[in-house]
């Protein structure tokens, strides 16, 4: 798209966020009228004139006056064939959904260069964070350790319920989905998904790695149980959802979803509600700390609308990390530390540790503190899934 043409948007999805990316674009003098259509799949009253909404996807992507397409839908793969067809068809294109753009990653960095259009996609990875540009940007170094952070304000705003306001989880739980931050079915947010997609993604922009995500570990906060809040408590921690890829030796990253203890020393203790927080370390810089909303219609809204007055002035991701520090390979039989909770003690025959830190045992709720591979846990997190424990990492690692 030329710089000297105007934006013109064709939207895709009027929910929670469709609706707060119209409301900030309202009170944009620049983009006031960008949006010319938006599709929707079904007529009802929204408050805003009927001849702005279409039903078919074509009557936006056939539309020779629209040059930008904002997807902002839920379906993962509805989303995929909206935005290959607005890339195909030479038109920018933003999105936020985090589980299309991790899963075809290859593909849509190689449809921009077919089509010499840009795909961006920061609202995807944090909501009004902008750590994807400032990796691209800031971070376009091969000084990088690795990239840690509360990456789901869903689970966050549970735990902060929990852990601050002493709440159950299952009423914590209802609490979110009743002010919009946890869908009807939360297994997205609170099983690790949303999060392990988002960890992909910066994955790519940090190392310049693409990743399957079936690849990668991911346990969440769904069998949290009063006991491991009190254990929790009593060794002065909180229990954060935490996503966190980084560098080894020998050019290897590692990554994983888990739940963190997480002591009050460090920058995500803080990170409460429906919050993001993101922390950034490296060789030189030591550590560097991101913080905002990671859930919302307006937060995630003013990412999309970042990206949109981005390429008002022809911006691209250019995938640094991969075109001049690549070479970075995934491995998988790096060990961390974790804490696992549980009643049945046939768990430790599943449950290979390499080395034990600490042991409690009783007739209701033991647990185990020490040091597993990742790889093991991948080969057996269906069994993890369906089993009576809770899991968390402590944050400590064997050094690779």
């Amino acid at each position: 798209m030329r710089s000297e043409n105007k934006i013109r948007i064709g939207l895709f999805g009027f929910g929670v966020v469709g609706r707060g990316l119209y409301d900030v674009i309202s009170q944009t003098p620049a983009l006031d009228q960008a949006i010319v259509k938006i599709c929707v799949k079904s007529e009802k009253e929204r408050g805003l004139p009927n001849e702005l909404f279409f039903y078919h996807p074509d009557d936006l992507l056939d539309d020779p006056e629209i040059n930008t397409i904002v997807e902002l839908i839920n379906d993962a793969g509805e989303a995929y064939a909206i935005v290959k067809k607005a890339l195909q068809k030479g038109k920018n294109v933003v999105s936020a959904n985090k589980k299309m753009i991790a899963e075809n990653m290859a593909e849509l960095i190689e449809l921009q260069k077919e089509n010499n259009v840009s795909l961006l996609y920061e609202a995807s990875a944090c909501g009004s964070i902008p750590v994807i540009r400032n990796l691209e940007e800031y971070y376009d170094n091969d000084l990088l350790l690795s990239v840690t952070g509360i990456l789901n304000g869903s689970s966050n705003y549970i735990l902060s319920q929990v852990f601050d306001h002493h709440r159950d989880y299952k009423e914590a739980l209802k609490e979110a989905q009743d002010l919009g931050f946890a869908e009807a079915d939360p297994s997205f947010d609170v099983d690790g998904f949303d999060s392990l997609y988002k960890l992909i993604i910066l994955t790519m922009h940090s190392f310049g790695v693409i990743i399957n995500p079936d690849e990668v570990l991911n346990y969440g906060i769904s069998t949290i149980s009063d006991f491991d809040i009190t254990y929790a408590r009593e060794k002065g921690f909180k229990i954060k959802l935490v996503g966190q890829v980084e560098r080894l030796r020998d050019k290897k990253i590692t990554l994983f979803v888990l739940p963190r203890l997480v002591s009050p020393d460090k920058y995500i203790y803080s990170v409460e509600d429906e919050y993001n927080g993101v922390v950034i370390k490296g060789l030189a810089y030591d550590k560097q700390f991101m913080f905002g909303k990671g859930a919302g219609g307006h937060p995630t809204g003013s990412a999309v609308l970042s990206d949109i007055t981005a390429l008002m002035h022809n911006y691209r991701y250019e995938y640094k990390k991969a075109a001049y520090f690549g070479g970075y390979s995934y491995f998988k039989d790096a060990a961390i530390e974790i804490y696992l909770r549980y009643k049945n003690p046939d768990i430790l025959k599943l449950i290979k540790f390499e080395r034990i830190s600490e042991a409690y045992t009783s007739t209701t709720n033991s647990y185990k503190i020490g040091f597993v591979s990742l790889s093991h846990l991948l080969s057996i997190r269906n069994e993890l899934q369906s089993s009576d424990i809770f899991l968390a990492a402590t944050g400590k690692s064997l050094n690779y």
